[in-house]
């Protein structure tokens, strides 16, 4: 009979303002878990101390009879006081996989009967230019003392607006009983960012790094196409007089302007191909009569 009573107060402390209808020993926690398509998760649970053996007998026996019985009561209330406020709300709404569990918890404290019951109320919260939550509480809400009201919401959306103000507001909102909500309270506001700045910071960055990636590895491979080239231009052969009548020519030049031209500059004033002045120039170069310096993409050749 102790459940019994217990089980219709907590049922009907949901919608209906009856003060300490349940006893005093029982905490009761109703847990509303909102998902982002507006349905609700809700887990009623309540816990009460089992000092002795008796109790735990009279606990047993209440779950003996959870799914056949008390769960059928919990089942169609639910069912409704769901239509009750889809009629409040001109919103269609309904209650579905209901669940009912028992457990006897061994703590340092003593023992503990703990009993959930579970379901899922569809189109709970209102999704139009806000998330809204709260005008399915057409008959407003009372929580009685040890009692607490915890509404959980979507990780991606952030609070706008609460009343009444919560007691814990971290990741969740939690109001603690003795407390009285008004109609269609608590009431909540809930906005998701169209396009978070992180988000955006973090694109641009990306963007800059992979231009980054880009530009570089095409420096990278016109680097190694010119060098590649140079390689190619050395190793062309050049007969030995021509070679040396061409290294006189350069070293001429040279000296006409100062000791120092570039390589492309050499090759114009001589009219001569950049593989026939890359050659000439490495057997100087190997003779130690001129150094190369690179200069940027080029190469300055200096007499020593």
């Amino acid at each position: 009979m102790k459940w019994k009573i217990l089980h219709l107060a907590i049922l009907f402390t949901i919608w209906i303002s009856i003060a300490n209808a349940a006893p005093d020993n029982y905490k009761v926690i109703y847990t509303i878990d909102v998902k982002e398509n507006g349905s609700a998760i809700w887990n009623v649970e309540y816990r009460t101390l089992l000092s002795t053996q008796d109790e735990i007998n009279s606990f047993e026996n209440y779950t003996s009879q959870l799914n056949s019985k008390y769960l059928v009561e919990f089942k169609e209330l639910m069912e409704r006081s769901a239509q009750e406020a889809s009629n409040g709300t001109s919103r269609k709404m309904d209650a579905t996989d209901f669940m009912g569990e028992a457990t006897i918890q061994s703590t340092p404290t003593g023992k503990f009967g703990v009993v959930h019951y579970i379901f899922t109320w569809n189109n709970f919260a209102r999704i139009d230019q806000n998330f809204s939550i709260g005008d399915a509480f057409v008959g407003g809400l009372y929580l009685s003392n040890d009692n607490t009201l915890i509404i959980q919401y979507p990780e991606d959306y952030t609070v706008q607006q609460v009343i009444p103000q919560p007691d814990k507001s971290r990741d969740e909102l939690v109001w603690y009983g003795l407390r009285s909500f008004g109609k269609g309270e608590p009431q909540i506001i809930l906005t998701k960012p169209s396009f978070p700045w992180i988000i955006a910071v973090a694109a641009i960055i990306t963007i800059l790094l992979i231009t980054i990636g880009i530009f570089l590895m095409i420096r990278k491979k016109e680097t190694d196409i010119n060098s590649d080239h140079e390689v190619l231009e050395s190793n062309i052969m050049i007969p030995e007089n021509e070679m040396m009548d061409l290294e006189d020519r350069i070293l001429k030049l040279l000296k006409e302007n100062g000791g120092a031209l570039y390589q492309s500059e050499i090759g114009r004033q001589l009219s001569l191909p950049k593989s026939t002045v890359s050659s000439a120039l490495n057997q100087l170069h190997e003779k130690n009569l001129i150094q190369k310096i690179k200069k940027g993409r080029e190469n300055l050749i200096r007499m020593i």
